[in-house]
C-alpha cells in the first residue's frame, strides 16, 4: 500500500519441512543428503546446499527433466512440475531417494493440522500444508482469556508481519484507551480493525519478509497458503464464531479475491478495496505496457522479496529469530515478474487467465464488500469488470466513486466497511463508539491531509443483529458516490450525494451516441459529408508524462496538477452543444473510430471531459488502445468493447485505408450539468494519469494518425446515460473533485486530413 498507510498490523507460525520420501511426505529419503528438501505442490525446494552446485532432476521414467545450479545461498526451487512419484535429484555428488510432487488436493490437511497450531499476540509463524512457515503479527483487543473476539486477516507481499511500532506523536497520548496505537501493525486495514475492536492477523506471503519459500505473483502455492492461513486462524480458541473476515486495500485487497476463490470453510466474508479487475488491464491497458506504476510496483515487490529485502527481517534475525534466518535462504529463488511481464506482451490464456479475478469471481461464495475509485492512479479504473461476476456470493455490496487509491478508507466508505464487518464477521449490531469517532478526525487528517468526520451509524437503532442484518440486506447492492471532494472542505473525500442501484451495469442505462462532425462538434445525427477527416501528429514523449506538477502530491486534498493540453497538432477534439438538462452518466463507454495512419500501428488514447459554463474543463475518464489489437471478444457490447489482446488476433493497420477501432472508456460516474458540454479528445497515450506511463511503439516519432468523420466512416462516442437521477443544482468548486483535475478550457481547431 502507499506510504501514508504504512503505519496502519501481524503474527507468525512454526516450520514444518517435508523430508524427501519414497512413499509419502513423512518418510525420510534414502540415501540421506546433506541439504534440506521440500516436496510441494508442483514444485521441489532445496536449500542449505553449497552454492553453485549442478543439479539434475530426473522424472519417474529416469529421463532428465531439467538441469540447474544452486544459487549463491545454496538454494533452488524447481517449478511447474507434473504431479507424480519417482523424481530424483542429483546435487553435486549427492543423489536423493525418490521424491514426490503433489497435487493440491493430496496435501490438503485435516482440520487437526490447523487446530494444533497456536497463535499468540505479537509475532510468530503459521505452518502451511507443504511445511513452509509464514510470518504473522497478531493483535488482540484484550487478554486472550477474555475472548473470543471477532477476527480479520490481511495477507500480502508487503510487510504486514513486521513487528508493531508506536505511531508516535499525539497518538501515544491515546495508548491507554487504544493500546494498538503503541503497537501498531503496518497494514492500514489491520490498524483500523484493531481500533474497532477486532483481533487482527497480518500475514506475509511466502517468499517475503520473514516468511519461507520463494515469491511468485499469485502462484498456486500462494493461494493454497492463503487457504491454510484462514483455516489456522479460524481454529484459534480466541476467534469468535470460528470464522474470520479478510481486509485490505490494494495488494491485500486483491489477495482476498485469490484466497476466497479457494473457498476456505473458515472464511466469513471479504472486503477488497481499491483492487484490479484483471492483471492484464492494469499491466497492458488496451495492449500498451503500463511501464509506470505497474512496472514500478512489480520492481518494488520483487526487490523486497530478496533475502532481507524488506529490512525488518535483519532486526528479527539479530534478535534471535532462527526461523526468519532460515526462511531467507529460498528468497533468492523469487520469480522475476517484470521479466515475465515483458516476455508476455499478448494475452496467453495459460498465463493470464489464472491472474484474472474477473474470470474466477464467480467461485467466491462468501459475502463481498468492494470499493473502487474511477481515477485510481495505481490499480486503475478497470475494477468494474468484477461488479457483475460475484454470482455465487450470497451478499454483495459495491461502493464506487471518483477519487484516488486510498479513498477506500474515506469516511463514507469506512463507516460502511465497519457495518459490513460487524454484520458478517462479528455478527453484531453495527456501531462506532464516540471515542473512536473522536479519534477518526486525527486519522483522516493524517491519511488525507484534511480533517473530516465519520457519517452517522445507520443501524445502531436496531435491537438485534437479525433486525440490523435484515435492514441491510434489503438495500440495493450498488452504491454510487458522486463528486467526492465537494461534499465537505474542498478536496476532502466526501461526496455531495449518492444513489443506489440494483446491479451493474445500472438497469435502465440508455446508450447516448454522439457522432464526430467535420466542424469539430458532436451531434446525435451521423455526419453527411462525402469525405471528411482530422489528423494529429503522434507525440513520442507523451507516454512518459503524467498530470502532477513537479513535487506535486496526489494525496494532498487539492493536488498541484499539471494537466496540460497537448501541443498544437498533437490531438483532435470534438465538443457537444451545451446540454439543455443535467446528464447523469454511470458505467463504461466506447469511442468508435475510423482510423488511418502512416504507420502499420498506432497507440491511441481517448479522454472524456466536461466543459462547464464557467469556462473550466474537468477531467472525467480515459481509454487506450494499440490499434493492431483492435479485434474484440465475442461478448463485447455497445458500451464495453473488449480487445482479445491475443497474438493471433493482431492485425496491422492497412496502408492508406480506414479501419474500424473501438476504444473502451473505463467506468465512471459523472454529472454533466445543464449548460455543460461533453468533450472527447484523441491523442497519444500520456498526460492523463498521475502514476501510469505508457511504453509507446518504437516508431511513434513522425507518425500521423487520422480520424474520419464522414457518411461512410461515422466515428462516434457512446456513453451510459442514466435517466431519473437528480443531482444538486450547484456546480462543484473547480478544483475540488478528487482524482479529477480542472483547467481553463481552450478551444482546439482540428487539422483536416487529406482525403
Amino acid at each position: 500500500m502507499l506510504e501514508r498507510l504504512r503505519w496502519f498490523t501481524v503474527l507468525g507460525f512454526a516450520s514444518l519441512t517435508l523430508a524427501c520420501s519414497g512413499d509419502d511426505a513423512g518418510e525420510a529419503a534414502a540415501p540421506s543428503v546433506s541439504f534440506d528438501l521440500r516436496q510441494s505442490v508442483h514444485q521441489l525446494h532445496l536449500w542449505n546446499a553449497a552454492p553453485g552446485l549442478p543439479v539434475t532432476l530426473t522424472g519417474p521414467d529416469g529421463a532428465t527433466v531439467t538441469e540447474a545450479v544452486t544459487d549463491e545461498l545454496g538454494s533452488l526451487v524447481l517449478r511447474e512440475l507434473p504431479e507424480g512419484e519417482g523424481y530424483r535429484l542429483t546435487v553435486g555428488q549427492e543423489r536423493t531417494g525418490t521424491l514426490r510432487v503433489y497435487r493440491a488436493e493430496e496435501l490438503l490437511p485435516e482440520r487437526s493440522f490447523y487446530a494444533a497450531q497456536r497463535l499468540k499476540a505479537g509475532t510468530g509463524y503459521i505452518t502451511t500444508r507443504d511445511g513452509t512457515t509464514l510470518a504473522v503479527f497478531v493483535t488482540l483487543p484484550g487478554p486472550e482469556e477474555e475472548g473470543p473476539y471477532p477476527t480479520v486477516v490481511n495477507y500480502s507481499g508487503y510487510d504486514p508481519a513486521r513487528p508493531g511500532k508506536s505511531l508516535g506523536g499525539a497518538a501515544e497520548l491515546l495508548c491507554g484507551t487504544y493500546p494498538v496505537l503503541c503497537d501498531a501493525p503496518s497494514d492500514g486495514s489491520a490498524l483500523l480493525s484493531a481500533l474497532m475492536g477486532y483481533a487482527t492477523v497480518s500475514v506475509n506471503m511466502r517468499g517475503t519478509g520473514c516468511s519461507g519459500g520463494a515469491y511468485d505473483f499469485f502462484e498456486e502455492l500462494q493461494l493454497l497458503d492463503g487457504y491454510d492461513v484462514i483455516e489456522t486462524v479460524a481454529a484459534q480458541p480466541w476467534v469468535l464464531h470460528g470464522k474470520v473476515g479478510m481486509t485490505g486495500l490494494s495488494y491485500p485487497g486483491i489477495a482476498q479475491l485469490f484466497v476466497a476463490k479457494t473457498r476456505p470453510p473458515g472464511l466469513a466474508a471479504i472486503t477488497p478495496l481499491s483492487v484490479i479487475g484483471n492483471t492484464v488491464t492494469t499491466l497492458v491497458p488496451g495492449g500498451i505496457l503500463n511501464d509506470g506504476f505497474a512496472l514500478n510496483w512489480g520492481h518494488n515487490v520483487w526487490d523486497r522479496a530478496a533475502p532481507y529485502g524488506q529490512g525488518w527481517e535483519r532486526e528479527q534475525v539479530d534478535a534471535g529469530d532462527a526461523v526468519c534466518e532460515q526462511n531467507q535462504l529460498l528468497h533468492g529463488q523469487r520469480v522475476d515478474i517484470i521479466a515475465k511481464a515483458r516476455a508476455t506482451p499478448y494475452a496467453d490464456p495459460k498465463i493470464v487467465d489464472p491472474l484474472n479475478p474477473t474470470l474466477f469471481a464467480g467461485d467466491i461464495e462468501v459475502p463481498v464488500f468492494l470499493t473502487g475509485s474511477w481515477q485510481d492512479e495505481q490499480t486503475g479504473p478497470f475494477f468494474t469488470t468484477l461488479l457483475d461476476r460475484f454470482g455465487a456470493a450470497p451478499v454483495q455490496r459495491f461502493t464506487v466513486f471518483n477519487g484516488i487509491h486510498p479513498d477506500g478508507f474515506g469516511p463514507q466508505n469506512l463507516v460502511e466497511w465497519k457495518t459490513f464487518l460487524d454484520l458478517y464477521v462479528a455478527q453484531r449490531v453495527p456501531s462506532i463508539s464516540p471515542e473512536l469517532r473522536g479519534l477518526s478526525g486525527m486519522l483522516f487528517e493524517y491519511v488525507f491531509g484534511i480533517r473530516t468526520t465519520l457519517p452517522p451509524d445507520r443501524f445502531a437503532q436496531y435491537a438485534t443483529h437479525a433486525e440490523a442484518l435484515a435492514a441491510f440486506e434489503a438495500e440495493q447492492p450498488l452504491r454510487v458516490l458522486f463528486e467526492s471532494g465537494a461534499g465537505d472542505a474542498p478536496g476532502a473525500p466526501v461526496g455531495t450525494f449518492e444513489q443506489r442501484f440494483a446491479a451493474w451495469p445500472v438497469p435502465g442505462t440508455t446508450p447516448l451516441r454522439l457522432f464526430f462532425q467535420p466542424d469539430g462538434s458532436l451531434a446525435s445525427s451521423a455526419p453527411t459529408a462525402a469525405s471528411a477527416a482530422s489528423e494529429f501528429d503522434a507525440d513520442p514523449e507523451a507516454g512518459q508524462r503524467g498530470i502532477l506538477a513537479p513535487q506535486g502530491n496526489l494525496w494532498d486534498p487539492l493536488p498541484a496538477y499539471d494537466w496540460r493540453q497537448p501541443a498544437a497538432g498533437r490531438q483532435v477534439a470534438f465538443e457537444s452543444a451545451p446540454f439543455p438538462a443535467d446528464h447523469v452518466m454511470i458505467g463504461t463507454g466506447s469511442v468508435d473510430l475510423w482510423v488511418r495512419s502512416n504507420r502499420p500501428d498506432a497507440d491511441l488514447e481517448v479522454n472524456l471531459s466536461e466543459v462547464r459554463p464557467d469556462g473550466k474543463e474537468v477531467y472525467v475518464q480515459s481509454g487506450w488502445l494499440r490499434a493492431s489489437q483492435r479485434k474484440l471478444t465475442a461478448d463485447s457490447t455497445e458500451l464495453w468493447p473488449v480487445p482479445t489482446q491475443r497474438e493471433q488476433d493482431v492485425v496491422p493497420l492497412p496502408s492508406g485505408q480506414w479501419s474500424a477501432a473501438r476504444i473502451a472508456i473505463a467506468g465512471f460516474a459523472h454529472v454533466f450539468r445543464s449548460g455543460s458540454r461533453l468533450r472527447v479528445t484523441i491523442d497519444t497515450p500520456g498526460d492523463s494519469r498521475a502514476e501510469w506511463r505508457f511504453a509507446l511503439l518504437p516508431d511513434t516519432a513522425g507518425a500521423v494518425h487520422a480520424v474520419a468523420h464522414d457518411a461512410a466512416h461515422p466515428s462516434s462516442v457512446v456513453l451510459p446515460l442514466v435517466p431519473g437521477v437528480t443531482a444538486p443544482a450547484a456546480l462543484p468548486p473547480c478544483p475540488s473533485l478528487r482524482g479529477q483535475p480542472c483547467r481553463d478550457h481552450v478551444v482546439t481547431a482540428n487539422r483536416p486530413a487529406a482525403p
